[in-house]
């Protein structure tokens, strides 16, 4: 079984999806303003509060993310009997709390 048939998909409101991905524009150009800061050999207490600041922004997309997630696709499976989903659920809040 090759990787692409276990790809899920998800429909997703489309005022969501703008908004996620408006949220990684601004990750992107965070990531991409540290790049140009190192290469100016810019303070290293200044860079390091960048990288916190996108550390935090990241983790406000997780949020975000992890609550849709729940609210829907988790949600749904209950729903539908699909108890995996807590499994599933437990298993990515260990992923994301390790760091």
């Amino acid at each position: 079984m090759s990787e692409e048939t276990n790809i899920k998909h998800v429909k997703r409101d489309t005022k969501e999806v703008k908004s996620m991905i408006q949220r990684l524009n601004r990750i992107e150009g965070q990531v991409r303003g540290v790049k140009n800061m190192l290469e100016e050999n810019r303070y290293c207490v200044d860079i390091l509060t960048q990288v916190a600041s996108i550390q935090a922004a990241l983790n406000g997309f997780n949020k975000q993310l992890l609550a849709d997630h729940i609210k829907s696709c988790v949600c749904e499976d209950i729903r539908a009997g699909n108890d995996y989903a807590v499994d599933e659920l437990c298993e990515l809040l260990k992923k994301l709390m390790k760091n």
